[in-house]
């Protein structure tokens, strides 16, 4: 039998699994799709501008008056009317549900890493585990099963395009301008790739819409409601709002959470770097756009199975070990990027640096996420708001400087901030482990002050 506290964590994971292979496939396909005047990528820059903008203020109000359940409903929604703004693309629908998009974005991410928080801390204390052991398999749990939603919703669009009558072989003067090219200061622009059909086009958002409906029904209706009580008494007792909105910004002052900052926007510059500059200047310059949703299946599924291995390996090997293979990969794939110029005969290698990158941001994601749980058990809200707007601000940067610097500059600029993040979180791990912190039982056990907002 599944107890509460999984069967939760499942429901969840499933219902971001759905929601996902819209957003993430959508996502994927932004700087192909909607390359004209750079629409699509501008696109994506606001959504993470708003998510900033989000992040400061909306996940603690949203989660203390909702509860983390109806944050996450509520969250999806605002996904699925991005879907709804491509079914005709133009600046005037887009942007709009861009805004919404990144509005919603941090409070239902927020309110994910609460929830699941919180879940892995009961448990815990239920059967006797560390705390951070069970958060740690929870987060890999739910990043197994949601990071799949890249297999599914990158096949669909990869199938429905492949039904595009208008797909042609890339002639050879575009596959001199693919991957890294002596740009010089004029950014070479790869959009030569013919947009499919609006008909096919249009068949794949109706796909898109009707998932992420679907996941806000499978939460609605099946997620437990766990902090409902908490919720409930915030409203009867609310904090100024002055000091709810000041939430995010309080937690700065912390010197562990200043040193994580550069780990977590690293985090925002190597996902938009795959979803950006990976698939537009390497798989659809030399490929073909119907290439897109095959390559993503391949980091999809890698991403999946070793979220799930490294959420258990976490407990043997320590966070450190895997964060240190996750820059080991990247530090490899980023000069193969720089060396390797991309050819159709060899296919194989498109997938297999899918793959890799795949695999390090399993680790990314899974021990981030735990981290942040693990540092702030009594600021769990603003913690994961602080994730969320910092990881949105290296998504912004690299999403903005996309249109205007050559693709050598823009691996140089994510290795500088990986090399950085080499720096600061060794520093985090050994104040960690220097000085543990207190899990919530025993943070609440040794203080009498009264909490009004959601606990773990």
């Amino acid at each position: 039998m599944l107890s509460r506290n999984l069967k939760n964590v499942l429901v969840v994971s499933v219902g971001f699994l759905f929601l996902f292979m819209a957003a993430g496939g959508l996502q994927n396909l932004q700087s192909s799709l909607n390359a004209e005047e750079g629409m699509g990528v501008a696109s994506l820059s606001i959504i993470y501008a708003s998510i900033i903008i989000s992040s400061m203020f909306l996940p603690p109000i949203m989660i203390k008056n909702l509860g983390c359940k109806w944050t996450v409903v509520a969250g999806m929604g605002c996904y699925v009317s991005y879907s709804l703004g491509n079914l005709y693309p133009g600046w005037y629908t887009l942007m709009p549900t861009s805004v919404i998009l990144g509005l919603g974005g941090a409070p239902l991410w927020s309110a994910k890493c609460t929830y699941l928080t919180i879940s892995g801390n009961t448990q815990a204390a239920a059967q006797g585990k560390r705390a951070p052991d069970v958060i740690n398999q929870y987060f890999g749990i739910f990043f197994f099963i949601f990071q799949s939603s890249g297999v599914w919703g990158n096949l669909m669009s990869s199938l429905i395009f492949g039904q595009d009558t208008k797909i042609a072989e890339i002639p050879e003067e575009q596959l001199r301008t693919c991957g890294v090219t002596e740009c010089g200061l004029v950014v070479q622009s790869n959009g030569t790739t013919p947009r499919p059909a609006q008909e096919v086009v249009q068949t794949l958002l109706g796909c898109y819409i009707g998932a992420g409906v679907l996941a806000m029904l499978i939460v609605a209706v099946f997620l437990d409601d766990i902090d409902r009580d908490r919720a409930s008494r915030f409203r009867e007792k609310r904090e100024p709002f002055c000091k709810t909105f000041l939430a995010t910004f309080r937690l700065l002052k912390d010197r562990r959470l200043l040193l994580v900052v550069p780990l977590t926007m690293y985090s925002g510059f190597e996902q938009s770097f795959l979803s950006g500059e990976y698939t537009k200047n390497y798989v659809t310059c030399a490929l073909g756009i119907h290439y897109i949703g095959f390559v993503m299946m391949c980091f999809g599924a890698t991403n999946s199975i070793s979220s799930f291995l490294f959420g258990r390996l976490a407990r043997y090997t320590g966070r450190a070990a895997l964060m240190c293979l996750a820059a080991a990969t990247n530090l490899s794939c980023i000069i193969t990027f720089l060396l390797w110029k991309p050819d159709p005969k060899q296919l194989h290698v498109f997938f297999l640096l899918a793959a890799l990158w795949g695999m390090a941001d399993a680790v990314w994601q899974t021990q981030t996420n735990a981290l942040y749980g693990i540092l702030f058990p009594r600021d769990k809200e603003a913690a994961f708001a602080n994730y969320r707007m910092w990881e949105s601000l290296g998504f912004v940067i690299s999403f903005a400087y996309s249109s205007f610097l050559c693709l050598e500059y823009k691996l140089y600029i994510m290795l500088g901030v990986l090399v950085l993040a080499a720096v600061t979180y060794p520093i985090v791990e050994r104040h960690e482990h220097m000085h543990p912190t207190l899990t919530q039982e025993n943070a609440e056990n040794t203080s009498t002050k009264i909490m009004c907002q959601t606990q773990m």
